[in-house]
C-alpha cells in the first residue's frame, strides 16, 4: 500500500510529516488532508481574525501531490461596543 505524508502549517508553525500513513489510493490521501482542516482550525482556536491552515500531501519519493487551505477570516459588519465586566 501506497505511503503518503500529510504536511501542515497554521499560519505560525509548519509540522513535516516524517512517519507517513499507508491508504489505498491518492483520492484517500485528498479525503484525509481535507479531514485534517476542520480539527486544526479547532485545535488552535485563532486569536486574531485572519488565519490559513494548510495540509499539503506528498508520496514516498516527496513529490507534492496535493494541497488543501481552510483561510478563516472573521470580520466586523458594524461598530461594535467593548463590554467590561465589573
Amino acid at each position: 500500500m501506497p505511503l503518503y505524508f500529510f504536511d501542515t502549517d497554521d499560519g505560525d508553525f509548519r509540522q513535516l510529516d516524517d512517519e507517513g500513513i499507508e491508504l489505498p489510493t491518492a483520492e484517500g490521501a485528498r479525503t484525509a488532508a481535507l479531514d485534517a482542516l476542520p480539527d486544526m482550525a479547532r485545535d488552535k482556536i485563532p486569536d486574531r481574525d485572519r488565519q490559513t491552515f494548510s495540509v499539503q500531501v506528498r508520496d514516498e519519493a516527496g513529490v507534492v501531490l496535493y494541497t488543501a487551505t481552510l483561510d478563516l477570516v472573521g470580520e466586523w459588519h458594524a461598530l461594535h461596543a467593548v463590554v467590561k465586566s465589573t
